[in-house]
């Protein structure tokens, strides 16, 4: 188990989820990369992690499922999941992005994905949490307040 931002892939073609995996590793540091081709494993996976933040890039379609749903299955163990996900889709339409706001889902990329712009989301939702660990790193007081915060 990593002690670091861990990045979670769900794609259901594993061509795609291994090539977003090999693209990510090139310029993330901060964590481990997981990559799912079955949305029940990954569900499984996610359920019984210690930890539960980390970075998602979801398929909005999982042979039958939808990445929506993972997000939901996840949502009490990962409460920030929507926000700490990139979507991708193969065409990205109205109701994909209605979704996605809806969903409190911020970015959506289209296949194929950019190198560029999946590190430009990454870095985002990584800079989050890196600003609260220097904001806990300077104020003490706040760093025993969250070590004192008791989760489920």
């Amino acid at each position: 188990m990593s002690k670091g931002l861990d990045i979670i892939i769900i794609d259901a073609d594993a061509k795609v989820a291994n090539l977003t995996s090999k693209t990510i590793k090139r310029f993330y540091a901060w964590g481990k990369v997981f990559v799912f081709t079955d949305i029940k494993e990954a569900i499984n996976y996610c359920l019984n992690r210690d930890i539960g933040v980390g970075i998602f890039i979801v398929d909005v379609f999982l042979n039958g499922a939808s990445g929506f749903f993972f997000l939901d299955a996840i949502g009490e163990k990962f409460p920030t999941a929507h926000e700490d996900t990139i979507m991708v889709t193969g065409k990205a339409n109205d109701d994909v992005v209605n979704m996605c706001v809806a969903s409190n889902v911020k970015y959506l990329l289209e296949k194929p994905i950019k190198p560029y712009t999946l590190q430009l989301a990454v870095k985002a939702i990584t800079a989050r949490y890196l600003e609260f660990a220097k904001k806990l790193l300077k104020d003490p007081s706040l760093a025993e307040t969250v070590a004192g915060l008791q989760i489920k």
